[in-house]
């Protein structure tokens, strides 16, 4: 998770905060500011990253969500909300941050009293709300939760050419784990429309001008192999081996041909429409919206060929930056948020569950939560990130941080490996992270946490290759995301809630101790 110290900016950085500046809601749709539009054009009319070096490019905010490891059951839906409303806040403080560059060309002040004032003092209302909501459920909020109200604007600062790769430090802050909030409320910093529509941006070939920049692809021939996928920080270790539980099962859900897609976390924002705001592609079992009970997926149809398996698979969409608006380009999670293009679907999903290489694995929950990747990690740093680009025929050679330009005949790969080791009590967390934990190297699970099968996705996609001309990607692809998270790879993440019945799970783990290959 991010942390709350400034550090020294790397050049990618430096080049998100002048993205960034880019991003204003407003008007009913999303309208990218044409102030910072491209930190890679060097030379030209409307190259202003230089001459408004002084000003402020974003805003820099306390991740909350992630601080709030210990919140009553019976609280979390409440505080999900809230969160939803922080993140709300702070997009339409960007807004105003957007619509305002006379303004504040004209008043060194004007941004900290202007934006950052009244934001401290929303912030501090909506985490006065979450210290109730969790003390009145008989839990403790943080005592310094309050302190989490003040945000940093952040100045532009001079883009370095010729730069290297992913920015690793976590000086970024996340801006909530909720999504839009729909109840009205903190939408009235509004501003005058910039007149520039929500279709295909012309900087640098990215969705409306947010990205992705050619700096976000590499040529995987031009990678060097190092073992296939590893995820991030030790995140996304496989954690079979020729040890221990060897065996795999295999389930066929599908590769969501019946365009099954909503921009909802009902794990992360229950509740809470547009809680993503990125679409997502769901794969196994059909019910699964913001407002979907444990009992409605229980109930639900599924896509899975056992229909023993409900489980609930998604993932966020790609999309082909070739000029095309698809079925959402007006609509919330999609060009409202700034995803816009052709959403492409997979021509392989496949999804394995394997053991664990010192030893047995047990039976997974009903309902168990898992969240691999973390959606706002260009921003929260890569504590949880754990993203694999590949390649087919390629698949030794993977990237996290850059997605893969595949030569022909060749399609980009998606590869997940989830947690694999589980508290054994509990099905969620707080923070949807701490009742579930990677293997360490040797395959084993700390803490006391026990084996459970690991969740292998691999997604496959038949798209043509982007090209790099002029420092300029043209034909780009890129996932969706959060529009503060400018389409970045390492943002890559995969949700799974468990609702295998009871006698097909227990068929999914004599398989995998007895070392017999399922599906």
């Amino acid at each position: 998770m991010g942390r709350n110290t400034r550090k020294r900016r790397t050049p990618l950085a430096t080049k998100a905060i002048a993205a960034a500046a880019a991003l204003a809601l407003g008007g009913g749709g999303l309208i990218w500011a044409n102030f910072y539009a491209s930190a890679h054009e060097e030379n030209g009319p409307d190259n202003r990253t230089r001459s408004g070096a002084a000003q402020i490019a974003t805003i820099n905010c306390p991740d909350v969500g992630q601080k709030l490891t210990k919140v009553p059951r019976s609280a979390r839906k409440g505080v999900a909300r809230e969160l939803a409303r922080l993140d709300q806040q702070v997009t339409a403080a960007y807004k105003r941050l957007a619509d305002t560059r006379q303004a504040q060309a004209g008043d060194a002040n004007y941004v900290d009293n202007a934006i950052l004032g009244p934001l401290q003092s929303k912030r501090t209302a909506t985490l006065d709300r979450i210290r109730i909501t969790i003390n009145r459920a008989g839990g403790q909020a943080p005592r310094n939760l309050g302190g989490f109200a003040r945000c940093q604007g952040v100045p532009a600062e001079q883009p370095e050419v010729n730069d290297g790769g992913q920015d690793q430090n976590n000086d970024g802050q996340n801006q909530g784990d909720g999504g839009q909030d729909n109840g009205g409320q903190d939408q009235g910093d509004g501003g005058q429309d910039n007149g520039q529509d929500n279709g295909q941006g012309q900087d640098n070939g990215g969705q409306a001008g947010n990205g992705p920049v050619a700096d976000d692809f590499i040529n995987i021939e031009d990678v060097q192999p190092n073992g296939g996928p590893q995820g991030v920080n030790g995140n996304g270790l496989p954690a079979n081996g020729d040890t221990g539980s060897t065996g795999s099962f295999t389930t066929n859900c599908g590769t969501n041909e019946n365009e099954n897609r909503n921009s909802d976390n009902v794990i992360v924002a229950p509740g809470v429409s547009n809680g993503a705001q990125h679409q997502h592609d769901y794969v196994g079992n059909q019910a699964n919206n913001a407002f979907a009970s444990d009992e409605d997926l229980a109930n639900g149809e599924t896509t899975c060929q056992n229909q023993g398996d409900k489980s609930s698979y998604f993932w966020p969409v790609i999309r082909l930056q070739n000029g095309e608006n698809d079925i959402d380009a007006g609509q919330p999670g999609g060009g409202q948020d700034g995803n816009v293009g052709q959403i492409v679907e997979p021509a392989q999903a496949e999804l394995k569950f394997v053991g664990n290489k010192t030893g047995d694995v047990v039976a997974m929950p009903q309902a168990l939560r898992i969240i691999t990747g973390d959606a706002k990690s260009f921003v929260n740093g890569l504590n949880n990130a754990n993203t694999n680009w590949s390649c087919t025929g390629f698949e030794d050679r993977v990237v996290t941080d850059k997605y893969p330009i595949c030569p022909e005949g060749s399609s980009v790969v998606r590869t997940s490996f989830f947690q694999s080791c589980w508290d054994g009590q509990n099905i969620d967390s707080a923070n949807h992270r701490t009742h579930v934990d990677f293997v360490e190297a040797d395959g084993s699970c700390s803490n006391g946490f026990q084996a459970i099968p690991q969740l292998q996705v691999r997604l496959v996609y038949d798209i043509p290759a982007p090209q790099i001309e002029n420092g300029q990607v043209q034909n780009a692809y890129a996932i969706d995301s959060f529009p503060d998270q400018l389409h970045k790879p390492i943002t890559d993440h995969n949700d799974f809630i468990n609702f295998f019945d009871e006698d097909l799970m227990n068929e999914m783990v004599d398989c995998i101790n007895s070392g017999q290959d399922c599906q």
